[in-house]
């Protein structure tokens, strides 16, 4: 496999790790990165010799989302058809490691922000330390959740903790993760490769085929109608980038005070009449 920039890649014996490392520890899911992380999947899909997929994050985090600052997203100047094709990078991405005949894992340490839990979900499954903290911080800036992650996270912990935790884009630690069933294995801090490296060594001893097969079919069940009912997500994510609340929620998130949204309401002086 070719070599990458922000993507480092070891394969032994039927396991491959991909690390994530933009030389920072917090790796932000930049145009670039993601642009790799859709080659990579691309690339394993033909693997014959690899069964088992981890990937993870350098440093103090597995990703803080998507990069703010890339200027790729903040050109400006491009068409809006031009506009929309950088942005399809995002469910590209997600969609290409969810449809890997391997089996996927997500080593998660640290924070795992915004776009990386549509990474995460878009794998297999997940492990985490006890002390990660997931958030989905995109509707408090302005934002929907995209790349498909929504019918993604609520086959995973169902519709009402999905919306606590898409639409409130509150911190959730790793142990109320895995009790939500957002993860599937928990660690102490530290040792989350550790436990994804375990849990991939026993798949590596089954036999491939089988393994393959069972999981395009029950991924084939599961996700049957994730495309019918997140399609428009992305065209939706370009919309609210133009709300005035959108605008507030990033100048209010670079100021670091809280956002004055326009259908901003009240709450200590609205009584049941509405008034």
């Amino acid at each position: 496999m070719k070599d990458f920039k922000h993507l480092k890649i070891n394969q032994d014996n039927g396991i491959a790790h991909v690390l994530m490392d933009r030389g920072d520890g917090r790796n932000a899911l930049s145009y670039d990165l993601m642009k790799e992380l859709t080659e990579c999947a691309n690339k394993f899909k033909s693997d014959i010799d690899v069964n088992c997929i981890i990937l993870s994050g350098q440093g103090d985090s597995f990703s803080v989302g998507a990069d703010l600052k890339d200027k790729t997203f903040l050109k400006g100047d491009e068409t809006s058809l031009e506009r929309r094709e950088i942005h399809k990078i995002g469910p590209d991405m997600c969609q290409a490691w969810e449809s890997l005949e391997q089996i996927t894992i997500a080593s998660i340490e640290g924070h795992c922000i915004g776009g990386a839990i549509a990474l995460a979900v878009s794998c297999d499954f997940r492990g985490s330390s006890s002390s990660s903290v997931f958030r989905l911080p995109e509707i408090p800036l302005g934002m929907n959740m995209s790349w498909q992650a929504n019918p993604r996270i609520n086959s995973l912990i169902g519709p009402a903790r999905t919306k606590e935790l898409v639409i409130l884009g509150e911190d959730l630690l790793g142990e109320k993760a895995f009790e939500w069933g957002l993860t599937q294995r928990i660690c102490k801090d530290g040792e989350a490769l550790n436990l994804s490296m375990e849990l991939a060594a026993k798949i590596n001893k089954l036999p491939p085929i089988a393994v393959r097969m069972s999981k395009t079919s029950i991924n084939a069940t599961n996700n049957s109608l994730n495309y019918n009912s997140s399609y428009m997500d992305r065209d939706q994510y370009l919309l609210t980038g133009f709300t005035e609340d959108r605008k507030e929620a990033i100048k209010a998130f670079f100021e670091k005070r809280d956002a004055n949204f326009q259908q901003m309401v009240d709450v200590k002086n609205f009584d049941e009449t509405g008034s």
